[in-house]
């Protein structure tokens, strides 16, 4: 293991999984090439005992100190909770447990957002006729995140006298604007479910599904229990409303990334990232995404000339926590 600059433990905590890594601040790339670990989290009754039991199938219990750690829900403080998780995140307890000096708590989606100075062009893929470039001058950039998963993840990152900024934010709960009227009845058969709709009810994996059911309730019928890849997998064998549920899904997202645009200023770039959008990535780029990411109005040419870029990246949380412990140890 290389040892010339301080290790820091990185994770990535979602509902389901935690992912695990190793960095070194001092090397580029300082996220370590195969120390990547994942766990369910059911496995284990803390994120303590989770990171415990890494650091000693690594080996690094010894030398590591520090920590890097991206949660799916709002930091306050040095805690964390996770909606649906059995871990209640406490920064000072984790210390404790590992004899760590600090753990740095921070949203997945800020992490998201810090991944991308780090992003190499085959990380990339690009939607729509605008191709994302790295900007190698000092002036100031805008660029947002949108991910759905196991719910839709959204951050910004401003760029400021050549220093990235993460944002963190809970966008991925705003409420839903339906913006067809095939998208109002949508909205109406969820709202009788769920009374107020977000955009996460609709740009998610269970999203996908609210999407399929509303259309089946629409035509009178009832599909039974689905998943989202029972729709996917519906889709590339023809069914029709499967078919229909998938490019909804890829219009509400574009237009919910337009809207991203508009509310955030990142005129530099939307980064799409999570779970679902490398799997999803053909019917995205066959789909009203961008037409409808560009659709705004009066500011429908300012959004044609914005790149939207599918990220490919097997981990950019992870990525992302080793670019803020970069940043961390080159300011102490």
């Amino acid at each position: 293991m290389n040892n010339t600059g301080p290790d820091v433990l990185l994770a990535d905590i979602g509902g389901t999984n935690a992912r695990f890594a190793l960095a070194h601040t001092s090397t580029r790339p300082p996220l370590l090439d195969g120390s990547v670990e994942e766990y369910a989290v059911a496995e284990f009754p803390s994120l303590g005992d989770a990171a415990r039991h890494y650091l000693d199938s690594q080996g690094a219990g010894s030398h590591v100190r520090d920590g890097v750690f991206a949660v799916a829900g709002r930091v306050e403080g040095g805690h964390a909770r996770i909606t649906n998780h059995p871990w209640t995140i406490d920064a000072p307890r984790i210390e404790a447990m590992l004899g760590f000096e600090r753990v740095r708590l921070v949203n997945d989606f800020a992490a998201q957002s810090m991944a991308i100075p780090a992003l190499q062009p085959g990380d990339l893929a690009t939607l729509g006729g605008v191709q994302w470039a790295p900007d190698t001058t000092q002036r100031d950039r805008s660029y947002a995140v949108i991910g759905p998963g196991t719910g839709l993840g959204v951050g910004v990152l401003l760029v400021r006298d050549g220093r990235p900024w993460p944002l963190e934010t809970e966008g991925g709960h705003a409420s839903f604007p339906p913006g067809t009227p095939e998208e109002i009845a949508i909205l109406q058969q969820l709202s009788e479910q769920f009374g107020r709709v977000s955009n996460e009810r609709l740009v998610s994996g269970p999203g996908l599904v609210n999407i399929h059911r509303a259309l089946s309730a629409i035509a009178g019928v009832d599909p039974g229990p689905m998943r989202p890849e029972d729709v996917t997998t519906g889709a590339a064998a023809g069914d029709a409303r499967c078919m229909r549920a998938v490019d909804v899904f890829c219009a509400v997202f574009g237009a919910i990334a337009g809207d991203l645009v508009l509310t955030t200023g990142a005129w530099d770039g939307v980064f799409l990232t999570g779970g679902l959008v490398p799997r999803m990535l053909d019917a995205l780029r066959h789909s009203g995404f961008r037409q409808r990411f560009e659709n705004k109005g009066r500011f429908s040419p300012n959004l044609a000339r914005v790149p939207s870029t599918a990220i490919l990246h097997p981990q950019p949380g992870l990525l992302g926590c080793a670019v803020i412990a970069q940043q961390a140890g080159a300011a102490a």
